[in-house]
C-alpha cells in the first residue's frame, strides 16, 4: 500500500508517519507547506495531482482539513483521509466537505455532531491519542539534574492565547465609538454595547464547564460588528452555510475566554502554590507565576509532565466536548494530570482513579491542595493513567481503527 502524506507541520505528524510505517504502508510525503505557508490552494491541488497521476496511492492523507486536497482527489477518485486535530477549523464549511471520496476524522464529539449531517457517509469520530513509546526514550532516561530542573509543585505547559487573540486585536486597532457617535473609520468599530455583552458572556461560560453556550447566546448585531470589524474576516467563497455565528464564537470570543481563563486561574493558584509555567506568551500578567519560557516539545515537555508533581490542563473553550492532546499527553508522560471537566472524558477515564478533573476554581484550588499533601494517591492516579493510554489510546490503536473504517467503507 502507498499513501501520500500532505504535510504542513503538526506536532502530530511524526508520530503517524512512523506508524503508518511500521504497519508496512509505504508513505510519500509531500512537505512545501512546512516551510512555505504561502502556499495558495491552486499550487496544493497541482501538486497533489502529479502526485496521484504518478504513484499508485492508495489515499492521501493530511491533519486538518484541505479542500483543495479534497477537490483534487475527488476528481481522480482517490480517497482523502484527514484526521482534525484543532477546533476550530472554518475549512471544514467548505463545500469541499460534502465530497464522496472523503473519508474525515474528528476529534471532538460536539464538532463530530456539528459537521456530520453534511456529509454523513464520510465524517467520522475518532478521539486523539499519544505516542508513549516516544515519551519513554524521554522519561526512563532523565537524571537527577532534570528532575530538579523540570520539577515542581504545579506546572502549566502552554500558549496564553494572548497573541492569538483577535477580538483583543480589534480593539487595539481601533477607538470604540458609543453607540450614538458617528464612526469616521473605513472599518467599523467595536460598540460599548458589544464589548459589555462579550464580557458578560465570557464570565458567564466561565462560571460553567462541560457546556459551551457562548454561539446559542450571541446576537445578530455582536456578530455582524465584530465580523465588520476585521478586515481579514473568513469569508470562504465556497462554503455550505453562513460560518459568521460560529466564527465568531470560536475564533474571537472562545480565544478572548482562554486568554482570561489561563491567565486568571494560574493567577489565582499562585496566590497559594509554587506555579511554573512554560510558554512563549507574554507573561507580563502574571507576577507570582515562575515563567520559565518554551519548552522543546519533544525532548523537555515529557520531562515537565513526568517531573512535576501537578500538571494542569485547562482546554480552550471551541473544543466544546473533547480532549486535547495535552491531556494524552501527559498521560502518557506518567504524569499526574488536573484538568477542567470535559464532556468525553468519562468515555476514557475514570476521574479519580486515572486522572482528576475540577468544574470550579474553589474545586481547582482545594484539589491542587489535596494531592500535594497526598503523594502517594497522587502518584497512583498517575501510574493508572498512563497504564490506560499505553494500553488502549496510543497512535497505533487510533490509526488501526482508523484503516478498519476505511476497509468498511471505501
Amino acid at each position: 500500500m502507498e499513501i501520500l502524506f500532505y504535510r504542513y507541520n503538526s506536532i502530530c505528524e511524526p508520530d503517524i508517519l512512523q506508524v503508518f510505517t511500521d504497519f508496512g504502508i509505504t508513505v510519500h510525503t509531500e512537505e512545501m507547506e512546512m516551510t512555505d505557508k504561502s502556499v495558495t490552494p491552486q499550487q496544493c491541488a497541482a501538486k497533489v495531482t502529479e502526485w496521484i497521476t504518478t504513484h499508485p496511492l492508495s489515499f492521501v492523507f493530511s491533519i486538518n482539513f484541505f479542500p483543495a486536497i479534497s477537490y483534487t482527489c475527488n476528481r481522480f477518485k482517490v480517497p482523502y483521509v484527514c484526521w482534525s486535530v484543532d477546533s476550530p477549523v472554518p475549512e471544514l464549511f467548505s463545500n469541499a466537505l460534502k465530497n464522496e471520496w472523503n473519508r474525515i476524522f474528528l476529534f471532538d464529539r460536539a464538532q463530530y455532531d456539528f459537521f456530520h449531517p453534511v456529509n454523513q457517509d464520510c465524517i467520522f469520530y475518532l478521539p486523539l491519542a499519544t505516542n508513549v513509546k516516544r515519551w519513554e526514550n524521554v522519561v526512563l532516561n532523565m537524571t537527577d539534574e532534570d528532575f530538579v530542573k523540570y520539577g515542581g509543585d504545579v506546572s502549566f505547559v502552554g500558549s496564553l492565547y494572548t497573541e492569538k487573540c483577535r477580538y483583543d486585536a480589534l480593539l487595539q486597532n481601533a477607538t470604540v465609538r458609543s453607540d450614538h457617535a458617528v464612526s469616521h473609520y473605513d472599518t467599523p468599530v467595536i460598540s460599548e454595547y458589544t464589548r459589555g455583552f462579550v464580557d458578560g458572556l465570557i464570565e458567564a461560560q466561565l462560571k460553567v464547564y462541560g457546556y459551551n453556550f457562548i454561539s446559542d447566546n450571541l446576537t445578530d448585531r455582536v456578530i455582524r460588528e465584530i465580523a465588520d470589524a476585521d478586515p481579514n474576516f473568513y469569508r470562504g467563497s465556497d462554503t455550505y452555510m453562513d460560518t459568521d455565528r460560529y466564527l465568531v464564537a470560536h475564533q474571537y470570543i472562545g480565544m478572548k475566554l482562554a486568554a482570561v481563563e489561563r491567565e486568571r486561574t494560574l493567577n489565582r493558584l499562585a496566590e497559594h502554590s509554587s506555579v511554573n509555567l512554560y510558554t512563549r506568551s507574554d507573561a507580563s500578567g502574571l507576577p507570582r507565576v515562575h515563567v520559565r519560557g518554551g519548552v522543546n516539545t519533544l525532548t523537555e515537555m515529557p520531562k515537565v509532565f513526568h517531573a512535576s508533581k501537578i500538571n494542569l490542563n485547562i482546554t480552550m473553550r471551541p473544543i466544546e466536548t473533547g480532549l486535547s492532546l495535552r491531556v494524552w499527553d501527559v498521560l502518557g508522560c506518567g504524569g499526574f494530570l488536573l484538568t477542567n471537566y470535559q464532556a468525553e472524558i468519562p468515555e476514557y477515564f475514570e476521574i479519580g482513579k486515572d486522572l482528576e478533573t475540577y468544574e470550579s476554581m474553589e474545586e481547582l484550588e482545594q484539589k491542587v491542595q489535596y494531592y500535594l499533601n497526598h503523594e502517594e494517591e497522587r502518584i497512583e492516579i498517575a501510574i493508572n493513567g498512563y497504564e490506560k493510554v499505553a494500553k488502549y489510546h496510543t497512535y497505533e490503536q487510533r490509526l488501526a481503527e482508523m484503516i478498519r473504517i476505511l476497509d468498511s467503507t471505501l
